[in-house]
C-alpha cells in the first residue's frame, strides 16, 4: 500500500510540474513581450516587421526569448515522456487493457510520440492522449468526377498508402466515368487491407442542383454537403478529402484528432489561409458570410452520427436558401455553405492546426503553417493553377507531389502485419493458381506472366464518342510502349475514326506520356482516342493482355485489330465501314483482312491509292510485309491475286497465318500465355478459324509498316535459346488446349504444324 501511495505522489508531482512550468513560462514571456506598451509577436512562424523602431537591443531580446521558448518546449517534451512512462506503469495498465495504440501529439508540428512506440492503458487524472488502434479502419470519403479528377485521386491515394499503417476504407462518390476508371484501378491494384465502395454521384445531383455554383468544380463541388445522407447510416466518422490533396504523414494522425472533439463539435476544419472571406481582395468583393477568415473544406473531419442527430440536412439547406436570396450563387461551392452554417453555429467547429491543410493558392498565409519539413502534414493544391501556383517554397512542394505522381504503385501492395484482411476472392484465386506452378520449371516465368494482375488505369485522358446510327462503326485497336509513342500523331492523321490503345508504361512514363499528349495539338484535337495505361510489372511485354484491354473497352460494333507500327491507308476508316455492310458482317461469321506492306525507309511518300502502291511495289520502295523474314505470316493473303482483284475474295487458313483483320466486337480474346515476341497473333487467328470464321481479303484496302529499331523482346527471342524452347512448349500446350476445346476439327492445326 505504501508503495502504491508513493507511486501516486510521484505521478501527481510530475503532473503538476507539467502543468505549472508552461504556465509560468508563458507568464514570463507575456510580461517580456511588450515594447512601448504594445504587444510584440514572438511566433517564429510569422514574418517579423522591419521598421526603424526595432533596435538592435530589442532584436537581441527577441532572439534570447525565442531561444528560451525552445528550451522550455524541450523540457516539456521530456516531462511528457516521463509522464507517459509513469502512465504506462500505473494502475491503468494493470487493469488489463493491453491493446496497442499510437499516441498522436497534436499541434507541436512533429509526430514524436507516434514514432516513439506504443502506449498502453486507459485514461488517467491528466486525461487520455488521442489514440488510434493498430488495426482500426480509417474511413476516407472523396468526391470524384471525370477523367482528370480520376488521375488526381490516384496521386492522393498513393500519398496516403505510402505513409499508412492502418486498414483503409475509401468511400468514393463518383460519376459513371470515375467509377469505371477507379473500380478497375483498385481491382487490379490489389492493395491489402484497402476496401473501396462507390456511391453514384449522378443520383445525388437532385440534392444540390438547385444551388447555383460558379466554382470550376461544378455540381460535384457541392456533394460533400450530403455525405450524412449518402454514406452508410452505421458509419460514425469520416475524413473528407479533395482530390488535389497530398499527404506527407500517416493519415492515422489526422484520424486521432477525432478524440479531441468536445461538446457539440462535429466538424474538424483548418482556417482559410487566403483573405477571400475578409472581403478585401478587390473593390465590391462580397463573399459569403464566414467566421473571421473562414474555413477551408479541402480537409474535413466529419462526426456523422452527431451531425445526423443535429439534423444537418435541414441546417445547411435552410442556411443556403437564406443566403442565396442575397448572394444568388456560391463562388467556392460547398465551402461557402459550410462557412455560412459555422457563422451561425460556431460551436460546431474544432479548428485543426493549419499544417493539416497547407493551402497553396496565390496570396495565402500558408508559410505560417510550418517551420520545417517535419511540420508538413497535408498539402492542398487549391488553386486552379495547381502546380504553377506562386509560393515561396513551391519548388519543394512540387517535388513532393511529383514524387508520388511518378512513384511505382506496385510497391504499395504491402501487407499490414498483425492486421487480419478481409477475404478477397480474386487474390485467393491468384495465389491458388500461382501455387500450382512449378518454380523449378525452366519456363516458370513465362507461365507466371499469364496470371500476373497488372494495375490498369482506363481512359487516362478525356474521351468522347458518339455512336453512329447505322451500327457500322469501327475502332482501331493497338498496343504500344514508350518507344513507339511517336507513331500516335501519324496514326491519328491517317485514321479519323475511334481508336482504343493500351500503353505499357511505368508510373513515371505515364506522366511523360501525359505531358507529350497535352503538348500535341494533333492528340489534343482528338477526343475519340481512348488511352488505357497498363502499368509495368515483370520481365515480359504482355502483348496479348494489352490487346485484350484495348479490345474490352471498344464501344463500336467492329474492331480493326492493328499494330502501332502500321499506318492505315488514307480513307480506310470509311472504306471498312462500307465493307461491313457489303459483306454483312453483322449476320455472318466473317473476318475481313487488310493486306499488309512495309517500307525500309524512314521517310516515305505515303501512297494515296492502290495504283500508286503497286507502282512503289514494282520500284522496290515497298514490299509485302515480312516477305524476306517470315513469308508464312502473310503469304495466304495471296498478294498476286490482290494486285488485280476488284472484289473481296476468300482465302483459307494456313499454318502461322497472322493477318491484320476487322472482326465483330464479340470475337475471342487473345491468349495471354504468349508474351513478348512470337505466336501472339498466330494463336488468335487459329482460334478464329477454329470457330469457323471465313477469311475475306479486301481488294482496295492496305496498311504499311514503318521501320523502327528491333524491340527488346525480339532481341531476347533471337539471342536466348531458353526463350525459344519455352515458346515452342507454350505452342504445343496451346494446340493441345485447342484439341480439347474444338475436338476433331482442331487436329488440322497439329498436322499443319508438323508439316511446316
Amino acid at each position: 500500500m505504501l508503495g502504491i501511495c508513493r507511486g501516486r505522489r510521484k505521478f501527481l508531482a510530475a503532473s503538476l510540474t507539467l502543468l505549472c512550468i508552461p504556465a509560468i513560462t508563458w507568464l514570463y514571456l507575456f510580461a517580456g513581450s511588450f515594447e512601448d506598451g504594445k504587444p510584440v509577436s514572438l511566433s517564429p512562424l510569422e514574418s517579423q516587421p522591419h521598421s526603424p523602431r526595432y533596435t538592435a537591443s530589442s532584436q537581441r531580446e527577441r532572439e534570447s526569448l525565442e531561444v528560451r521558448v525552445r528550451e522550455v518546449e524541450e523540457e516539456n517534451r521530456a516531462l511528457r515522456r516521463q509522464l507517459s512512462l509513469a502512465q504506462g506503469h500505473g494502475p491503468a495498465h494493470r487493469r488489463g487493457n493491453h491493446s496497442k495504440t499510437y499516441s498522436m501529439e497534436e499541434g507541436t508540428g512533429d509526430s514524436e510520440n507516434l514514432r516513439a512506440g506504443i502506449v498502453a492503458g486507459n485514461s488517467s487524472e491528466c486525461g487520455q492522449q488521442p489514440v488510434v488502434e493498430k488495426c482500426e479502419t480509417i474511413h476516407v470519403a472523396i468526391v470524384c468526377a471525370g477523367y482528370n479528377a480520376s488521375r488526381d485521386v490516384v496521386t492522393l491515394v498513393k500519398s496516403v498508402l505510402f505513409h499508412r499503417r492502418n486498414p483503409l476504407h475509401f468511400h468514393v462518390i463518383a460519376d459513371s466515368i470515375a467509377e469505371q476508371i477507379l473500380a478497375t484501378l483498385f481491382q487490379t491494384w490489389m492493395v491489402p487491407a484497402v476496401r473501396v465502395d462507390f456511391y453514384n454521384a449522378d443520383e445525388l445531383k437532385s440534392e444540390v442542383s438547385w444551388i447555383p455554383n460558379k466554382h470550376y468544380s461544378g455540381i460535384y463541388g457541392l456533394m460533400k454537403l450530403v455525405l450524412t445522407k449518402t454514406l452508410p447510416a452505421n458509419l460514425e466518422r469520416v475524413i473528407v478529402l479533395d482530390t488535389d490533396i497530398t499527404f506527407a504523414t500517416d493519415i492515422a494522425e489526422l484520424w486521432a484528432v477525432f478524440h479531441k472533439f468536445k461538446g457539440q463539435q462535429v466538424l474538424g476544419l483548418v482556417e482559410n489561409q487566403s483573405d477571400w472571406y475578409l472581403g478585401n481582395l478587390w473593390k465590391n468583393h462580397r463573399p459569403w458570410p464566414a467566421l473571421g477568415r473562414g474555413y477551408n473544406t479541402g480537409v474535413i473531419l466529419l462526426l456523422l452520427d452527431k451531425l445526423r442527430k443535429m439534423k444537418w440536412e435541414q441546417m445547411w439547406r435552410l442556411t443556403a436558401e437564406r443566403e442565396l436570396m442575397g448572394m444568388l450563387s456560391t463562388s467556392l461551392a460547398d465551402q461557402d455553405i459550410f462557412n455560412a452554417v459555422i457563422k451561425q453555429n460556431p460551436f460546431l467547429v474544432y479548428q485543426l492546426p493549419c499544417f493539416w491543410n497547407v493551402q497553396l493558392s496565390d496570396h495565402t498565409r500558408s508559410e505560417q503553417c510550418y517551420r520545417d519539413v517535419s511540420d508538413l502534414k497535408v498539402i492542398h493544391w487549391n488553386s486552379p493553377k495547381k502546380l504553377r501556383v506562386k509560393n515561396k517554397h513551391v519548388e519543394f512542394f512540387r517535388n513532393l507531389y511529383l514524387t508520388f505522381l511518378e512513384y511505382d504503385g506496385n510497391l504499395l501492395r504491402r501487407e499490414l502485419f498483425g492486421c487480419p484482411s478481409e477475404a478477397d476472392v480474386n487474390s485467393e484465386n491468384l495465389q491458388k493458381q500461382l501455387s500450382e506452378l512449378d518454380e523449378d520449371d525452366l519456363c516458370y516465368e513465362f507461365r507466371r506472366e499469364r496470371f500476373t494482375v497488372h494495375r490498369t488505369h482506363l481512359y487516362f485522358l478525356h474521351y468522347e464518342y458518339e455512336p453512329t446510327s447505322d451500327n457500322t462503326d469501327v475502332t482501331l485497336v493497338a498496343q504500344l510502349s514508350m518507344d513507339r509513342l511517336q507513331m500516335l500523331e501519324a496514326i491519328c492523321k491517317h485514321w479519323e475514326g475511334p481508336i482504343s490503345l493500351a500503353l505499357y508504361l511505368s508510373d513515371a512514363e505515364a506522366q511523360q506520356f501525359l505531358r507529350y499528349a497535352q503538348g500535341s495539338e494533333v492528340l489534343m484535337g482528338r477526343h475519340n482516342v481512348a488511352y488505357h495505361i497498363v502499368y509495368k510489372e515483370g520481365q515480359f511485354y504482355p502483348v496479348n493482355l494489352l490487346r485484350n484491354v484495348a479490345m474490352k473497352h471498344v464501344g463500336t460494333p467492329y474492331m480493326f485489330l492493328s499494330d502501332i507500327d502500321f499506318l492505315p491507308m488514307y480513307g480506310l476508316y470509311e472504306y471498312l465501314r462500307k465493307s461491313v455492310i457489303q459483306l454483312d458482317l453483322a449476320n455472318t461469321k466473317k473476318v475481313t483482312i487488310v493486306p499488309a506492306f512495309e517500307t525500309l525507309r524512314y521517310r516515305l511518300s505515303f501512297p494515296k491509292s492502290k495504283a500508286e502502291l503497286l507502282s512503289m511495289l514494282d520500284m522496290g520502295t515497298l514490299f509485302t510485309f515480312r516477305y524476306h523474314v517470315w513469308t508464312k505470316g502473310h503469304a495466304p493473303t495471296n498478294f498476286a491475286k490482290w494486285r488485280t482483284a476488284t472484289t473481296p475474295y476468300r482465302v483459307e487458313w494456313e499454318a502461322d497465318f497472322e493477318p491484320y483483320v476487322v472482326v465483330r466486337r464479340d470475337c475471342p480474346e487473345y491468349d495471354r500465355r504468349f508474351v513478348g515476341f512470337g505466336w501472339n497473333k498466330v494463336a488468335h487467328i487459329m482460334e478464329l478459324d477454329a470457330q469457323e470464321y471465313e477469311f475475306i481479303v479486301l481488294p482496295n484496302a492496305y496498311m504499311i509498316h514503318m521501320p523502327h529499331a528491333p524491340s527488346f523482346d525480339i532481341t531476347k527471342f533471337r539471342s536466348n535459346k531458353q526463350y525459344r524452347i519455352c515458346l515452342k512448349t507454350l505452342k504445343e500446350e496451346f494446340q493441345q488446349d485447342m484439341s480439347r476445346r474444338y475436338g476433331f476439327a482442331a487436329l488440322k492445326y497439329l498436322t499443319a504444324e508438323n508439316n511446316s
